[in-house]
């Protein structure tokens, strides 16, 4: 990855949403909702953002669930990425 973000961002991709519902019916693209779910592609070096010192959370390869109208998404290479800060990542999943 060449993208290296800054500070106490991460960048991310989602992870795509289901095609289908539970019950079998399956749903054109502009019915599905944005997945909140994406695995951590990179990871900012963390430092100081207003005034106080923010320590990396995230690894790369973890997937993570994060806020959902956050982050900036970016075309690079062909894929789609989003750059998020830190703190608008709700939770790591295992």
């Amino acid at each position: 990855m060449n993208i290296k973000p800054l500070g106490d961002r991460v960048v991310i991709k989602r992870i795509e949403a289901e095609e289908k519902t539970k019950s079998g019916i399956v749903l054109p693209g502009q019915a599905k909702e944005q997945p909140q779910i994406a695995e951590v592609v990179a990871v900012g070096p963390g430092g100081f953002v207003d005034g106080k010192e923010v320590k990396m959370e995230v690894e790369v390869g973890q997937t993570v669930i994060f806020s959902k109208y956050a982050g900036t998404e970016i075309k690079y290479e062909g894929e789609e990425y989003t750059i998020i800060s830190q703190k608008d990542i709700l939770a790591i999943v295992s």
